[in-house]
């Protein structure tokens, strides 16, 4: 039996550059991201908090909240959302970061990607994010039912801003608001990365170069293995967030 992935899976559409604009998973894509498994280290025993389960639990968007609604089944719709906000929270475990810093975090992640348009590179489609996330602050606290302040909206924006901007490409005002929300910021570009396993490229997957977390490298395991078991669900049926929670439920991570 031939183990070429058929022509339009995305992975042999990433290797002739054909990939579309709006990018789907599949089975064979799938299949090849499991086959070239990397040797990682068994994950930490993280416990998430019971406040970050919770949230968690709401972090799949409402679809109206998305520039683009075509991409809640894409490579960075509703999936890659949930899973960027569980490894944020694992994230913000093994750093010891507050639990109301966390809970900001969570809320970014969530977001981070809503207002982009393609899933090709969108230049700036993190600074539509931040405002959009700004104008409707009250909305988004609400949904996870907490109250915005604006320590934290502008803590969440931020982040959610700088998430796309590599640290090289860094200007001056993106350095100074860098400082105001660092910890924010590090962390939710580092739960991005993680979850480059699901890129039909190996040269796209994590890189711990362009990151400024300790604890990226102890998360790599969990990351591969949550692409896989919630992609797998998903193709299997279960809905976006659905699959996203089994995966993280039978890793022990939510009860």
């Amino acid at each position: 039996m031939s183990t070429t992935p058929p022509a339009d899976s995305l992975v042999e559409l990433a290797a002739r550059r054909h990939l579309p604009h709006h990018q789907f998973m599949d089975h064979a894509t799938v299949r090849w991201i499991d086959a070239n498994r990397p040797n990682l280290p068994g994950p930490p025993a993280y416990r998430l908090r019971a406040a970050s389960q919770q949230l968690l639990y709401r972090s799949a968007i409402p679809i109206s909240w998305m520039a683009e609604p075509a991409l809640a089944d894409s490579l960075h719709g509703i999936r890659h959302a949930v899973r960027t906000a569980a490894l944020a929270a694992l994230l913000a475990e093994a750093t010891s970061l507050s639990e109301e810093d966390t809970t900001t975090l969570i809320v970014a992640a969530a977001v981070h990607d809503c207002r982009r348009l393609h899933d090709k590179n969108d230049p700036g489609h993190g600074d539509r994010a931040a405002l959009w996330l700004t104008a409707n602050a009250d909305a988004v606290w609400e949904h996870f039912r907490l109250t915005a302040t604006p320590r934290h909206i502008v803590a969440a924006a931020t982040a959610v801003r700088l998430h796309d901007v590599p640290y090289a490409a860094f200007t001056e005002d993106d350095k100074t608001d860098h400082c105001r929300a660092e910890a924010t910021t590090d962390l939710l570009k580092a739960a991005d990365a993680l979850d480059r396993y699901r890129q039909p490229k190996l040269s796209w997957w994590p890189d711990g170069a362009l990151v400024r977390t300790a604890a990226f490298d102890e998360l790599r395991a969990v990351a591969f293995e949550l692409v896989v078991a919630s992609e797998r669900a998903h193709l299997a049926g279960l809905d976006n967030a659905d699959s996203v929670f089994k995966a993280l439920e039978q890793r022990g991570l939510l009860s």
